[in-house]
C-alpha cells in the first residue's frame, strides 16, 4: 500500500498546481463515507481511493496535464484515459482490487455522462460517487493557472444545483451538511492536518510543507521556481531571491504522512483480514 501512495504522490506533483490534492480528496471522502454512514473499513477504503483516484494522470502528457486554456476535444479524451490506466496499474498491485473500482469509476455520473462506461444511478459504486463529489469540490476551490480557487459557499451551490445529475443526491446532501456545518474549511488549502499550503505572491497557495519542516527552511514555488524562507505554518514566506534547481522541485513523497495513511488503513481494514 505504501509504494502506490507514494507513486500517486509522484504523479500528483506533476501538476504544480495540485499540491495537496490526493490528500485533500482523501480526507474529505472519509468525512462524507462517515457522514453517510458507511462502516469504518468501507470508510477507509473510500479514503484510500481518494487518494489514489488520479494514479493514472501518470500516462497524461505533461503538455495536456500543465495545459493553462482550454482543453481541446483530443487533449481531454488523453484526459479522459486516466480511469483505465488506474485501473491497469492497480491490478497489478496485490491490494489494489480492494480500490479498483472506486478509482475506476470516479468520472461517472447519476445521469449517464460521465465515464470511462457511461454508468448511471445506483450502477455507480458507493465509494466513485463519494470520491467524484470530494473530488470535484476540491477542484473548485482549489486554485488553477486559468482562474483562482472559488469560495466554499460557491462551490457547494454548484453542487447543490446539480443533485442526482452530476452528482449523487444522498452523498451529495451529506456533502453539503458537511460544508454548513463548516467541517471542510480546515482541509481546504491544506495538505495535511494542521498544514495550510504555503502562499507563493504571484502563484499562490501552491508550495507543500511537510511536518517536519523548519523554521529558516528553503521552500519553492512549483509554478514559477522562486524561492521563500519558511516562517511558519500560520505566518507569510519570505522571498528568499533564490531559483529553484531540479533538485529542489523534484517529487519528494511525504513519507511520515503515508505511513499515517497506510497504519490507519491497517488498523482499520487489512488487520481484521490478516487475523
Amino acid at each position: 500500500m505504501t509504494s502506490l501512495l507514494s507513486l500517486a504522490w509522484v504523479v500528483e506533483a506533476r501538476d504544480p498546481y495540485t499540491g495537496g490534492h490526493l490528500w485533500r480528496v482523501s480526507r474529505f471522502a472519509n468525512m462524507l463515507a462517515r457522514k453517510a454512514g458507511l462502516s469504518d473499513k468501507d470508510a477507509w477504503v473510500v479514503s484510500i481511493g481518494g487518494f489514489l483516484h488520479d494514479l493514472g494522470k501518470i500516462a497524461v502528457p505533461d503538455a495536456v496535464l500543465k495545459k493553462a486554456d482550454r482543453l481541446t476535444d483530443e487533449e481531454f479524451a488523453a484526459i479522459k484515459t486516466h480511469p483505465d490506466v488506474g485501473r491497469t496499474l492497480l491490478a497489478q498491485h496485490p491490494l489494489g482490487a480492494v480500490v479498483l473500482d472506486a478509482v475506476y469509476s470516479h468520472h461517472e455520473r447519476p445521469d449517464g455522462k460521465g465515464y470511462p462506461q457511461g454508468l448511471s444511478g445506483s450502477a455507480i459504486p458507493r465509494a466513485s460517487a463519494i470520491i467524484g463529489i470530494c473530488d470535484a469540490f476540491d477542484a473548485m476551490t482549489s486554485n488553477r493557472p486559468y482562474r483562482k480557487g472559488m469560495p466554499v459557499e460557491q462551490a457547494l451551490s454548484i453542487i447543490a444545483k446539480n443533485l442526482g445529475t452530476q452528482f449523487d443526491r444522498e452523498f451529495g446532501e451529506a456533502f453539503l451538511q458537511l460544508g454548513r456545518a463548516e467541517n471542510l474549511y480546515h482541509i481546504v488549502e491544506h495538505s495535511d492536518e494542521g498544514i495550510p499550503l504555503q502562499r507563493c505572491f504571484g502563484c499562490g497557495p501552491t508550495m507543500v510543507v511537510k511536518r517536519e519542516t523548519t523554521v529558516g527552511a528553503s521552500i519553492f514555488c512549483p509554478v514559477c521556481h522562486g524561492g521563500y524562507t519558511f516562517t511558519g505554518l500560520l505566518a507569510v514566506p519570505e522571498p528568499s531571491g533564490k531559483l529553484a534547481n531540479a533538485a529542489d522541485i523534484q517529487a519528494d513523497p511525504d513519507e511520515e504522512l503515508i505511513a499515517r495513511i497506510v497504519g490507519k488503513a491497517w488498523d482499520t481494514y487489512l488487520a481484521p483480514l490478516a487475523r
